[in-house]
């Protein structure tokens, strides 16, 4: 019996998906008619919609398949925009640095603003919407490159004689420290740090200033979202003016 209402609620994924407002454009509902701007968001969001229409209910499995399947959409998703943000930086001749910084790191946080957006609309509190910027960047620097790099440590480690790993690290100046001296060094996996420094740095001062006005703003206006339009718009201002700097 649970597994026919597993059933009958993925299918009416994909009858949501397919209409607009999830079906809710009937003349007779208390929204009424779904204006243009609704059928342009839909036609534009279309694949996205039927894509996360494959992702099973929470019928199955107690709902962690639900969970996984959603989180192996969004990173299919997170690719697809990470790699074209990263044409789009070339197309335009930027720097790796800058690239990564405004484009590439935009296209990956997408997912996370539409769901910090969700959270501040349908919680009373600002704790989930917040809570998810903090985290998912937690997750981003924890998992998403703690995970692969020991993975690769690993298989680093325990590989092959690499000829271009030989060529390119084995007398590397830089790296006596890490590896030893040259002719001498084990094979390894190595991250060269570049510009890591640089853009840390402008995330950490950036970061501050937000926290600094989520503060000021939880005193003057009593929240961290949301208030007086002034402060709202003038909120939001300063922050998109944060990522262009």
């Amino acid at each position: 019996e649970k597994s026919k209402v597993g059933h009958a609620n993925w299918g009416a994924q994909f009858k949501e998906a397919l209409q607009v407002n999830g079906g809710g454009d009937d003349d007779d509902d208390d929204g009424g008619s779904p204006s243009l701007q609704d059928y342009l968001a839909h036609f534009i969001t279309l694949p996205w919609k039927l894509l996360f229409a494959f992702v099973p209910p929470t019928d199955y499995c107690g709902g962690w398949l639900c969970f996984f399947s959603a989180l192996l959409a969004i990173g299919i998703v997170t690719m697809i925009i990470n790699d074209m943000a990263s044409l789009l930086g070339c197309v335009l001749c930027l720097p790796d640095e800058i690239t990564a910084i405004t484009f590439v790191a935009m296209g990956t946080s997408l997912p996370d603003t539409f769901a910090s957006i969700t959270a501040a609309k349908g919680e009373p509190y600002a704790d989930s919407s917040v809570g998810n910027v903090t985290g998912s960047n937690s997750v981003n620097v924890f998992l998403g490159l703690g995970l692969p790099w020991m993975m690769a440590a690993f298989a680093w480690t325990v590989a092959d004689d690499n000829l271009k790993w030989q060529n390119q690290y084995q007398f590397h100046p830089d790296l006596t420290e890490t590896l030893g001296p040259p002719g001498q060094r084990k094979q390894a996996f190595v991250v060269m740090a570049g510009s890591l420094a640089f853009s840390v740095a402008i995330f950490t001062a950036c970061a501050l200033v937000c926290i600094f006005c989520l503060a000021l703003r939880r005193k003057l206006v009593g929240g961290e979202l949301g208030g007086p339009a002034a402060s709202k718009w003038g909120t939001a201002a300063a922050f998109t003016c944060l990522w262009f700097l």
